[in-house]
């Protein structure tokens, strides 16, 4: 685990560690909450079942994910927590609050999703150790077998071309329209602020364009397709004549 969420850690890790004497805790990370965690393990004796592994190279990561059973992840917010894709395709199984995109990212016999609170996450761990014990989580290959299926490069990218042909398909608003929508989604008065913040982006964007005009922007080239920019666009025998002709000596 890490030092997001430390106020949590630091409620969850004397509790759980007083009910299975036999719990040991690796948490990697550095940061000025740091001093929460020494002192607590300090306050309640821990030494033997808290290690504190500081700043991690990323290299690193998986030798030490590997030395565990069950990765808690405490985020107080998130997106997508790559760090729980990385415990899990490490065979570990994960507890995780239960926030931001997190619940996207696993699916539902891989991750035991909590609320931001030292009981619930207590709660989530006491039944992944009891899983743990009983022989009921998944081996750790075949974890790992299944998660490295979900996020491929390929896989990355179409989804990624498919949010874009998605934006390219919507209607582009004119500004009064956007305004409009901007006032009747958002309320009588934040719906007012937040036009009126719209209203200097547009102009700030106006000021951009007049200091940089599109038409010193360089385009990107279209180097797909048969026709692209990477296609040799001249025919074999006059090419194959060229590198002949640069190759005869001077």
């Amino acid at each position: 685990m890490g030092l997001a969420g430390t106020d949590l850690l630091s409620g969850i890790i004397p509790e759980l560690c007083q009910k299975y004497p036999d719990l040991n805790f690796l948490i990697g990370g550095e940061g000025p909450k740091r001093i929460i965690l020494e002192e607590v393990r300090e306050r309640y004796q821990l030494h033997d079942r808290v290690r504190l592994l500081g700043a991690l190279e990323h290299k690193d990561v998986r030798n030490v994910l590997v030395q565990g059973h069950i990765f808690l992840n405490t985020s107080l917010t998130e997106a997508f927590c790559m760090a729980i894709v990385e415990a899990a395709s490490c065979g570990l199984q994960v507890v995780s609050t239960r926030v931001g995109g997190i619940p996207e990212v696993l699916p539902e016999n891989l991750i035991i999703l909590c609320e931001p609170s030292v009981k619930s996450l207590c709660e989530g761990l006491e039944k992944a150790i009891s899983q743990l014990k009983s022989g009921a989580l998944p081996a750790p290959e075949n974890i790992h077998n299944v998660v490295k299926t979900f996020y491929t490069w390929r896989n990355v990218a179409e989804r990624t071309e498919k949010v874009y042909d998605h934006v390219a398909g919507e209607a582009v608003l004119p500004m009064d329209k956007r305004l409009d929508r901007l006032i009747s989604h958002c309320g009588p008065v934040t719906g007012y602020i937040f036009a009126l913040l719209a209203v200097f982006d547009f102009l700030f964007l106006v000021f951009l364009r007049w200091m940089t005009p599109d038409s010193v922007i360089d385009v990107a080239i279209d180097a797909t397709g048969p026709n692209g920019a990477w296609t040799h666009r001249y025919p074999h025998s006059k090419k194959e004549g060229e590198n002949n002709e640069m190759s005869k000596p001077r």
